[in-house]
């Protein structure tokens, strides 16, 4: 009967089949559906590898989890591979050298008179051939290989631009129009004027003599132009763009030409040397009745861009000549 009454509900609804169920069978649990679920356990992947033949490799990275360098191991390990500490040989400091032959800037013994000489006119003395070195030669023999690495790149590649013919017509062009450059400021400073008419509508200095106008307004009392000078302690020579006032301060000017700016004294490579090097002859030099402590480098643009001046003042000054003593060893050492 029962079995009849199963059959029966079986095929009606399925909501009285169940309830037909729970009164009949308390205890049991029927599964209305044909599939029956079962979760799958997840398989650990390092399970399946070969335990045994990766013994010694597990337990070498294991062992390390529970047992942490410490500062003592770490310090027998770089004993063991690199030896023990050196205590006798302090790191080395990057300190200024000390020129061997420490002759001063300002001459102490230099007499300078009351009364400057009674002509107007700057000194320009002529440069004599001698056996003596000049300023240039030893800064160009004694340039770091860094400076030399990129001067030489520099050249080839503009031989790579223009060839040889043409990248020497382009050298002698720039010398001569700083040739020119300088001949049309003497030729202000003599006269006291500005540039004559041809010089200012030369091309290849037109824009050189504008870009200076800023400066040449605090330019006074000029001393020497174009004049030789001669260490005569440390037997050097070189030949001195101008010594003039500069804002008040008597300088050794240096007029550079450049189509690249250069706004930081840097920039000027070994030109505020070559500066010192003048301030340090002219005051070691007889010829001249007076003494210098400051420097002025002017690079002036071909566009006509405003110059940059870099004053360089006294203590600048003494830092730069014992530099040029040093490169002056290096160059008495080499010859």
């Amino acid at each position: 009967l029962v079995r009849m009454k199963f059959l029966q509900l079986l095929s009606r609804k399925p909501g009285k089949f169940a309830k037909f169920c729970q009164n009949q069978f308390p205890y049991l649990s029927l599964a209305t559906s044909t599939h029956l679920y079962s979760k799958k356990k997840k398989v650990n992947s390092y399970e399946q590898v070969d335990q045994e033949k990766y013994k010694n490799l597990v337990y070498s990275v294991t062992s390390y989890k529970t047992s942490a360098q410490t500062p003592e191991t770490i310090l027998e390990e770089d004993n063991l591979l690199y030896g023990p500490p050196d205590k006798h040989r302090p790191p080395v400091k990057a300190a200024t050298k000390t020129p061997k032959n420490c002759v001063p800037l300002i001459n102490p013994n230099k007499r300078i008179p009351l009364l400057s000489s009674e002509s107007n006119l700057p000194m320009k003395i002529p440069l004599q051939k001698t056996k003596m070195p000049s300023v240039t030669r030893i800064l160009q023999q004694t340039m770091s290989p860094q400076q030399a690495f990129y001067l030489e790149r520099w050249k080839q590649k503009m031989i790579q631009e223009l060839g040889k013919d043409g990248f020497a017509e382009y050298t002698k062009n720039l010398f001569l129009q700083g040739e020119l450059f300088h001949a049309a400021l003497e030729s202000i400073f003599l006269s006291e004027e500005t540039a004559t008419e041809e010089q200012r509508e030369d091309v290849a200095i037109s824009g050189f003599l504008s870009s200076v106008q800023h400066v040449l307004e605090h330019v006074s009392e000029v001393k020497a132009l174009e004049s030789a000078v001669q260490h005569e302690t440390l037997q050097y020579l070189g030949l001195v763009d101008c010594v003039a006032k500069y804002r008040g301060q008597l300088c050794v000017i240096d007029w550079k030409t450049s189509e690249k700016p250069k706004p930081f004294l840097k920039n000027t490579f070994d030109n505020p040397l070559q500066v010192a090097a003048y301030i340090g002859a002219i005051n070691h030099d007889a010829n001249y009745d007076f003494q210098v402590s400051c420097g002025l480098i002017v690079v002036a643009y071909k566009n006509g861009s405003p110059a940059h001046p870099h004053f360089m003042d006294p203590d600048l000054c003494s830092q730069y000549w014992n530099e040029w003593l040093l490169r002056l060893e290096e160059y008495t050492d080499k010859n």
